[in-house]
């Protein structure tokens, strides 16, 4: 393991240029590459570098905890560069005080088959229109693993899945459950209905009970942003579905609603 360290001396390095001023470069992006922070990030990266769809490129460390990754590290090819740095040279690299000491450049490999053509004849997918939120995002994707989703459409409206903040927010769940994020809301829902799913719309008034929804073999459930919800003429095309809740509530926050809703359109469909 010792070999194939590389101590990093100066913030100047040209070696750990991708790392540099993170908060900066996460604002203008990274063109499919993306930066995955912390221990378990890191090792869903390399599980997902292995199963396809992703790489990873260059790993960059606080040297004391090169012994806690160890075993991470022992499966990424051997021309995968492991960069190490001490607390003081790691903080000037990346901008700030990095206190979990662990960070990655990944690339999400361009994929040319469309999502909705790599579907299984049974699916549940998760739809989302304008959902700016990367804390929102990430729960998204958390919620979605947890119960069985095939994928999640993003309207291209919303916030990107690998941004840092999301990625870490779902635990790496971003690397795990594929995704897509293209076109309009109307664009997405309408490729769906044309490829058998049930659309069901998540709203405070909606006209379903969550929990009465029919299984069917493929199931679209769509969210929408905090606050405005989803568009009028999204609710007015499709069918339309709602959590019950204490009234004098408005609405659940789009993370927490998302859970709930999975759940029940999962067990419905017996996946969980």
């Amino acid at each position: 393991m010792a070999s194939r360290l590389v101590a990093i001396e100066s913030a100047d390095d040209p070696r750990i240029a991708d790392f540099r001023d993170i908060r900066e470069r996460d604002l203008t992006g990274r063109q499919n590459r993306f930066i995955a922070e912390g221990t378990v990030v890191l090792r869903m990266l390399v599980e997902a570098s292995q199963g396809g769809g992703f790489v990873t490129e260059k790993v960059l460390l606080l040297k004391n905890r090169v012994d806690g990754v160890a075993p991470i590290l022992e499966r990424l090819p051997d021309d995968v560069p492991v960069y190490v740095a001490q607390a003081q040279v790691l903080d000037r690299i990346v901008g700030f005080h990095l206190h979990r000491g662990v960070l990655a450049l990944g690339r999400r490999e361009v994929v040319e088959a469309a999502l909705i053509d790599r579907l299984p004849e049974r699916s549940l997918v998760l739809v989302g229109c304008g959902i700016s939120n990367h804390d929102n995002a990430g729960s998204m994707f958390r919620n979605a693993a947890a119960f069985k989703a095939d994928a999640i459409f993003l309207d291209e409206t919303s916030c990107d899945p690998l941004y840092r903040k999301a990625l870490r927010v779902s635990v790496g769940s971003v690397l795990r459950v594929p995704y897509e994020r293209k076109g309009t809301g109307l664009d997405v829902l309408t490729r769906l209905a044309a490829n058998g799913f049930a659309i069901w719309t998540l709203s405070p008034r909606g006209e379903a009970d969550i929990r009465a929804i029919p299984p069917t073999k493929r199931m679209a459930l769509v969210v929408g942003t905090e606050g405005e919800g989803l568009p009028p003429a999204v609710l007015e095309r499709f069918h339309s579905a709602r959590i019950p809740q204490s009234q004098g509530l408005d609405s659940l926050n789009v993370a927490t609603a998302t859970g709930i809703a999975l759940f029940a359109m999962s067990s419905a469909a017996k996946l969980i």
